[in-house]
C-alpha cells in the first residue's frame, strides 16, 4: 500500500524528521489560502501514487498566494501517468543549497533492513544506482538491535555531509527508520533531504510503501488508503480476500498458491503466451470464493482464455470445480476455458467439469499449452 506524499512526511514528522509547513488543497481558492498563512511562497504539488509529477508539471513554485490559486488550478484535474489529481500539497518553499538522498528498504540478501544515503539527491536513486553505484552508500541494519548511531554516522560521513550537521543528520536517520519498523512499511525514504538556506536539514519529499499484511496492525494506517489511485477491480479482489494483480496478456489465470501462480505464470510465458492477471485465491476456497474469483477473471476485456491450476491441498478440487460452475451460471460467457485440477479429489473435481463440456488437462505444461492455443485463436 502506497502513501502520498503528504501522509508519509507526516509520519516522518512523529518520530522528529523536520518537514516544511504545509497543508492539503481540494480547491484552488484552498491553496490561495494556504499561501496566504504560510507567507506567499510555496510550492504547490501533485498528490498522486506515481512518480514523474515534476515532468509532467506537478509541482510548481508560487511567490504569491494568487500565483498559488493559479497553479492549483492548473495542476488540479490534469492527469499524471494516467492518474488524476484531486488533491495538491501546499508547502513553505525552502532555499536549497544541497540534496540528499536517504531511504530504508528491506535487503533480502542479507536477511535486514538496509539504509541507503547519496550525495546525488534530488534525482531517481534508480538512475544513480545504474549509473553511479559507488554514490549510493549502504548499511545493514540488525533487525533486533534497530539502528546504532555510529551507522548513522558512518553514511553522514560517507555522503562527505559537513560535521555540523552530523547530529541533526543522525537524528532523521533515525526517526526514518523507527517510521520504517513502526508502520511495517518495505520501503521509507526521503528524496530529496535538502540542507536550506539558513543551514538546516529538511525532508522536502517523501515516500512510502506499507505491507499489506501488516495492515491488520495498523488500522490508522489502513484507512488512509486512497481508493482513487487503485483499479476497481483490485478493489473488489480485496474485498473477497484474494490477491490479484492485473496485468497486460490475454490468458486469465486463477490459481491456489502465490508461488504455484507464479509457477503457472512462467509456464505460460514458456509457451508463448501472456498471462493476464496474477490471482490467487489461497487455501480453502470454497464455492463462493472461487466463483468470485472467476467473475473478476472475466471482467477484464483482454482476456481470450480462462486457466485454473489448482492443487487440492486445504482447498478441495470439487469445491474449485462447483464455485467454476457457479460463476458461470452467473456470467455468460463464451470463452474457452482450461482446468488442471491435482490432489484431494481431483476426479470428482475433474468429473464435475468434464459433465460441463469443459476442457481439462493432466499436467501444467498440458494446460499451458491448450490455454495458449486457445489465445492464439481468440
Amino acid at each position: 500500500m502506497k502513501l502520498h506524499e503528504y501522509q508519509s512526511k507526516q509520519l516522518f514528522s512523529k518520530y522528529g524528521v523536520p518537514i516544511p509547513r504545509g497543508r492539503i488543497a481540494l480547491t484552488a481558492h484552498e491553496a490561495k489560502s494556504i499561501a496566504q498563512e504560510l507567507g506567499g511562497r510555496v510550492v504547490i504539488k501533485a498528490q498522486v501514487l506515481v512518480g514523474g509529477r515534476g515532468k509532467a508539471g506537478g509541482i510548481r513554485l508560487a511567490h504569491t498566494p494568487e500565483e498559488a490559486e493559479e497553479a492549483a488550478t492548473q495542476v488540479l484535474g490534469m492527469r499524471i501517468n494516467g492518474l488524476p489529481v484531486r488533491k495538491v500539497l501546499v508547502d513553505e518553499a525552502a532555499e536549497i543549497r544541497s540534496e540528499i538522498y536517504l531511504g530504508v528498504t528491506n535487503d533480502r540478501a542479507f536477511f535486514s533492513p538496509v539504509m541507503m544515503a547519496s550525495a546525488e539527491g534530488g534525482v531517481d536513486i534508480e538512475e544513480v544506482a545504474r549509473t553511479h553505484p559507488d554514490k549510493i552508500v549502504r548499511v545493514c541494519i540488525d533487525p533486533l538491535l534497530g539502528l546504532h548511531e555510529h551507522q548513522a554516522r558512518f553514511l553522514a560521513v560517507a555522503i562527505e555531509l559537513g560535521r555540523d550537521h552530523w547530529r541533526e543528520f543522525i537524528g532523521i536517520a533515525c526517526g526514518l527508520y523507527q517510521a520504517f519498523i513502526t508502520s511495517d512499511a518495505t520501503l521509507a525514504e526521503i528524496n530529496p533531504l535538502v540542507i536550506t538556506g539558513d543551514n538546516r536539514l529538511l525532508a522536502l519529499d517523501g515516500k512510502m510503501v506499507l505491507d499489506d499484511n501488516a495492515l491488520f496492525r495498523h488500522s490508522d494506517l489502513a484507512e488512509m488508503r486512497d481508493m482513487d489511485e487503485e483499479e476497481a477491480i483490485e478493489r473488489e479482489a480485496r474485498r473477497f480476500g484474494l490477491s490479484y494483480v492485473k496485468l497486460d496478456g490475454t490468458i486469465g489465470c486463477m490459481v491456489n498458491g502465490a508461488g504455484l501462480a507464479m509457477a503457472t505464470m512462467d509456464v505460460i510465458k514458456l509457451f508463448g503466451g501472456e498471462p493476464a492477471n496474477f490471482l490467487d485465491i489461497g487455501g480453502g476456497a470454497g464455492a463462493d470464493k472461487v466463483a468470485a474469483a472467476l467473475q473478476l477473471i472475466l471482467k477484464d476485456p483482454n482476456v481470450k482464455v480462462v486457466m485454473f491450476n489448482i492443487f487440492g491441498g486445504i482447498t478441495r478440487c470439487d469445491e474449485v470445480a462447483k464455485g467454476i460452475l457457479t460463476a458461470l451460471d452467473q456470467i455468460e460467457t463464451d470463452l474457452p476455458m482450461v482446468a488442471r485440477l491435482v490432489g484431494t479429489n481431483e476426479e470428482e473435481g475433474r468429473r464435475i467439469l468434464a459433465a460441463a463440456d469443459m476442457v481439462t488437462a493432466t499436467s501444467l505444461a498440458d494446460a499451458a499449452e491448450k490455454a495458449v492455443a486457445f489465445s492464439e485463436k481468440g
